[in-house]
């Protein structure tokens, strides 16, 4: 990509946009709740409503961890160090 008129790299970034897709789909996957406000099918005997939501803790975090990681490796890049 080229850089902007000042030499600056751009702003919103294929990087930038995987990053928010990480921290957005925990929002969109919970405020859907028409799309898990169900019994069926159970897990070890807890509800499909319950377990869900447990799945998407680990999910959230596991994003959010990712996020973080490209965050930091796009602002190294950025500044012209090393990258991990």
């Amino acid at each position: 990509m080229s850089a902007g008129p000042e030499g600056k790299p751009p702003t919103i970034t294929p990087v930038r946009v995987v990053i928010a897709l990480c921290l957005v789909a925990p929002f969109v996957a919970m405020l859907w709740v028409s799309s898990y406000a169900k019994v069926d099918p159970t897990f070890i005997g807890v509800p499909f409503f319950y377990w869900y939501q447990m799945l998407w803790v680990l999910i959230s975090t596991a994003l959010t961890a990712t996020a973080h990681t490209l965050w930091r490796r796009d602002q190294r890049a950025r500044k012209g160090g090393a990258s991990a």
